[in-house]
C-alpha cells in the first residue's frame, strides 16, 4: 500500500502536503512545534488535521506490519499462493486481512479439527466436490467407519464431515465478507428487556430495534451500557435467508449431485453455528467503536473551548467550595493566584453560624480587595450562591460572583501534585484554591487534572480510556501551546503541556528559575539540565517572557525567526525598540504596500511565517483568549420557580453532546436546548453550531421541577412563546 496516497486521498491534500507532513513527524516534531513553525512545509494546515494525519499514519503503518505478519506466517506453513498474495496486497482493512488469514490461523480444539484428526476431511473434500454421480454422503460416510479412530458409524462419520465443511464455509474470506455487508446493508440492531418487571433508565430500549446503518452514537452507547448493567439483551439480527443466498451461491457447485443436499445442511450450521456469532460480535464492537470514536470526538471538541475560556486577569479572587456537614471551604488568591487566606464557614447550618459566615467573607473581601468570588458547583452550591447574593446586597459589595464547574477538582485535591503544591492545606481547601484559579485562568488550572475528570461529554467511562487519553491530551497540548506560556510564573504541570517538554525537564525549568532568579531571556532555556537544542528548538516560541530586554521573547515569534523578524522591522523603518512599546500598528499596511512575497522571498522566510511575525509585533504578549467574549459574572441568584415558558434568558454552554446541548442559566440545573431546538437549519450533530462557553440567548419551552428537568430552544421567540 501506498500510505502516502492513502492519505493524500482520503484528506483531500495535495501528495507534497503529507510527505513532508510524515517527515516532520518521523524526525520527531510536535504538532504544535508542525502546526505553528512549519507551515509551509505542509501547506498551513491545522494541528487537528495534523494529529488526524498522524493517527491515520500510525493506523496504516500498524496495518502493513500487520500484513506481512500474515504474509509470513502464510509462507511459513508453504501454503502462499499467487491468489492469497494478491488478496494480502488488495486488504485494505484490518478485518479483510484477518479474514485472508482465518483459514491458516492456530485454532484451538473445535468439532472440525477433531474430525480431522479422525482422518474425515478425504469424506468433506468428497462431499464438498459434489460430484454430479455417485455414491450419496451417507454411502460415502461407510467407508470411514474406524472404531480405534473413534469412527463407531457411519452417520459420526458424516457428522465429522459435515463440521469440517461448515468450518471451511466459515473461514471463507469471500463468504464472511458479503455476510459483514449484509449485517452492515440490512442488520437491525434490537434490545429487550433482561427483566420487563425492573424500570431504569433504559427503559426507551427494553423494546427497541433500529437499522445498524442508521442507529445513532449516542444509542449504541446507551444500549451497551444498559447491556453491561443487566438491564438489556442486545442483538443483531439478518433476514437469514438472505445469508444463507451468499453462501449457498458460492458453495452449491452441481444442483444435480447426490451431495447438493449435505452442503446446503453444512451451510446453514456454517451461518448458525459458527459465522453469524462471529460477525455479530464484529458488528456490535465496530459500532462501539465508531460511537466511542465519535463520542471522543465530542469529547475533544467540549475540552479545547473549555480550556480556552477566557480568564480573569488582575483580579483577586475568592473562592467557594459547597459543602453540607463539612461546611464550606473558603480561599482567597490574589491576581497571580498565589494563596493569601484560607477558612471554613458554614451557611447551611444555624442563623448564628450563617450570620458568623457573612462576617467572615464581608472581612476577606475587604481586607484583600476581592473582586471576583467563583462558586463551585456541587453540593449545596445553591445555598452558597444564595448566601453570596445575599451578603453583596447587604454589604454593597462591587464583587461579582459566577457558578464555576468545578468537575475534577476533588481529583485534583487528593493528587500527589496538590500536594505538593499545597503541603500545608487540607484536601477541602485546596479544592476551594482550584476553584478560585479556575475563575482566573481556567487553562493554567485544568491542566493540572486529568482531562477525563473535567466532565464533558457523555459516557466517558465507557470509553477506550487509552484512545480517549491521547486524544484529550492532544487538545490540551494545543491549547497549551496556543496560548503560550509565561516561563517565570508557569508551575510544572503547565510547563509538561508545552511542546517537547517532558515532566523531568518542567520541573528542571522550574528548580533552575528558584535558583537562578526569573528567566530574563528565551536563550537561557539551553541552560536548563536535560533541555537540549530538539527540546529548544520545539519548546522556545511557546515560552513567554514579559521582562526579557529582546520584546520578541514575549511573541511567538520563534527564536530561528528572529534575524528575519529585525530584518523586517528595518526594512519598514522601524526598530526592535517599537515593538517593545506596545506593538506596531501599521505594519501590517506597510507588509502589504511592500509585497508580502517578494518581502518574505528576501528575508529568507515563507509568506505564512511572515504573516505569524507581523501579528506578533502587532499586539505582542497577546493572549488570543482575550478576543473572546468574558464569562457571565453575576451579582443575584434565581430559582427554577422563578421560570416560566417563554422568558429570554442569557445562558453559558456547558456541555455539547450527540442530541442538543445544555446550558446554565443560572438556576442550579442546566437547561436542555434539543438538537432540533438550536437552529432553524439542518445540522448533523449540535457541534457545528454551538461549543463549550459560548454565550447564548435562549427562551424557556417546559420546566418539570419534580424530575428537575429544563427545556430550552434557541429559536426564534414566536416559537418559544406559542409553546408556552
Amino acid at each position: 500500500m501506498d500510505i502516502i496516497a492513502s492519505i493524500t486521498t482520503q484528506f483531500g491534500l495535495q501528495r507534497w502536503q503529507v510527505e513532508n507532513t510524515v517527515k516532520l513527524i518521523d524526525e520527531g516534531n510536535t504538532i504544535p512545534f508542525i502546526a505553528r513553525y512549519r507551515k509551509e512545509a505542509h501547506g498551513t494546515l491545522d494541528d487537528q488535521v495534523l494529529r488526524e494525519i498522524s493517527e491515520r499514519l500510525e493506523y496504516l503503518r500498524n496495518l502493513e506490519k500487520r500484513r506481512e505478519e500474515v504474509r509470513s506466517a502464510i509462507e511459513g506453513q508453504e501454503k502462499m499462493t499467487d491468489e492469497i498474495a494478491a488478496a494480502l496486497d488488495a486488504a485494505v482493512t484490518l478485518a479483510e486481512i484477518e479474514d485472508i488469514y482465518r483459514p491458516f490461523k492456530p485454532k484451538r480444539k473445535t468439532r472440525a479439527s477433531v474430525a480431522r484428526e479422525k482422518g474425515l476431511e478425504p469424506l468433506a473434500q468428497y462431499i464438498f466436490s459434489q460430484p454430479a454421480s455417485g455414491k450419496t454422503p451417507i454411502e460415502a460416510a461407510e467407508e470411514y467407519i474406524d472404531e480405534e479412530k473413534g469412527v463407531a458409524s457411519a452417520e459420526e462419520a458424516l457428522q465429522g464431515a459435515m463440521d469440517i465443511i461448515a468450518e471451511d464455509i466459515s473461514d471463507d474470506a469471500n463468504i464472511r465478507r458479503r455476510i459483514r455487508n449484509l449485517f452492515t446493508v440490512t442488520g437491525v440492531v434490537t434490545s429487550k428487556a433482561a427483566d420487563p418487571d425492573k424500570d431504569s433508565v433504559y427503559a426507551q430500549y427494553y423494546d427497541f430495534s433500529e437499522p445498524v446503518n442508521k442507529i445513532a452514537n449516542h444509542r449504541v452507547l446507551a444500549i451497551d451500557r444498559g447491556e453491561k448493567e443487566d438491564f438489556l439483551k442486545v442483538s443483531v439480527t439478518l433476514d437469514i435467508s438472505k445469508a444463507l443466498g451468499v453462501i449457498t451461491s458460492v458453495t452449491l457447485l452441481n444442483n444435480g449431485s447426490p451431495c447438493t443436499d449435505a452442503v446446503r445442511d453444512a451451510g446453514a450450521d456454517s451461518y448458525t453455528r459458527l459465522i453469524m456469532p462471529s460477525i455479530e460480535r464484529e458488528i456490535r464492537s465496530m459500532l462501539t467503536e465508531r460511537a466511542a470514536a465519535e463520542s471522543i470526538k465530542v469529547f475533544a471538541a467540549n475540552l479545547r473551548p473549555l480550556l480556552l475560556q477566557p480568564p480573569v486577569k488582575g483580579k483577586v479572587a475568592l473562592g467557594l467550595d459547597p459543602g453540607y456537614r463539612t461546611g464550606c471551604k473558603v480561599a482567597v488568591v490574589d491576581a497571580t493566584g498565589r494563596v493569601l487566606d484560607t477558612g471554613v464557614i458554614y451557611v447551611t447550618h444555624s442563623a448564628a453560624q450563617k450570620q458568623a459566615a457573612k462576617e467572615t467573607v464581608s472581612r476577606l473581601i475587604r481586607r484583600y480587595g476581592v473582586e471576583i468570588i467563583a462558586i463551585g458547583n456541587g453540593t449545596a452550591s445553591k445555598e452558597t450562591e444564595i448566601f453570596t447574593a445575599e451578603l453583596l446586597k447587604e454589604t454593597g459589595s462591587n464583587a461579582k460572583y459566577m457558578i464555576v464547574n468545578e468537575a475534577g477538582a476533588s481529583v485534583y485535591s487528593a493528587s500527589k501534585l496538590a500536594a505538593e503544591e499545597f503541603p500545608q492545606f487540607d484536601v477541602s481547601l485546596r479544592s476551594a484554591v482550584s476553584i478560585a484559579r479556575r475563575l482566573q485562568d481556567p487553562l493554567a488550572e485544568l491542566v493540572k487534572i486529568d482531562p477525563k475528570a473535567i466532565g464533558i461529554g457523555q459516557y466517558q467511562h465507557d470509553m477506550p480510556q487509552k484512545e480517549l487519553g491521547q486524544a484529550l491530551d492532544g487538545v490540551v497540548e494545543d491549547c497549551v501551546n496556543n496560548v503560550g506560556v509565561d516561563l517565570n510564573t508557569a508551575s510544572p504541570s503547565l510547563l509538561t503541556r508545552v511542546s517537547g517538554i517532558n515532566s523531568t525537564v518542567a520541573k528542571n525549568i522550574v528548580l533552575y528559575r528558584e535558583e537562578n532568579g526569573e528567566f530574563t531571556s528565551r536563550a537561557q532555556l539551553k541552560k536548563v539540565p536535560k533541555l537540549g537544542a530538539k527540546a529548544f528548538e520545539q519548546c522556545a516560541g511557546f515560552m513567554r517572557i514579559a521582562e526579557s530586554k529582546n520584546p520578541l521573547d514575549n511573541t511567538g515569534v520563534h527564536p530561528e525567526s528572529y534575524d528575519a523578524a529585525k530584518a523586517l522591522l528595518s526594512e519598514c523603518g522601524y526598530d526592535i525598540k517599537d515593538v517593545a512599546k506596545g506593538g506596531i500598528a501599521d505594519l501590517a499596511e506597510k507588509v502589504e504596500q511592500a509585497d508580502s512575497e517578494k518581502l518574505a522571498e528576501k528575508l529568507g522566510i515563507g509568506v505564512p511565517t511572515l504573516n505569524d511575525i507581523v501579528k506578533e509585533m502587532l499586539r505582542p504578549g497577546r493572549d488570543p483568549r482575550d478576543e473572546l467574549p468574558p464569562p457571565m459574572l453575576r451579582t443575584d441568584v434565581m430559582d427554577m420557580n422563578d421560570l416560566v415558558p417563554g422568558m429570554e434568558m442569557q445562558g453559558t454552554v456547558r456541555n455539547v453532546i450527540d442530541f442538543g446541548a445544555f446550558v446554565d442559566i443560572g438556576v442550579h440545573q442546566d437547561g436542555l436546548v434539543h438538537i432540533s431546538r438550536i437552529t432553524d437549519k439542518f445540522i448533523k450533530h449540535p457541534s457545528e453550531v454551538l461549543k463549550v462557553g459560548d454565550i447564548v440567548t435562549v427562551w424557556v419551552l417546559s420546566v418539570d421541577k419534580a424530575k428537575g428537568r429544563i427545556s430550552l430552544t434557541m429559536k426564534q421567540p414566536k416559537e418559544a412563546e406559542s409553546v408556552g
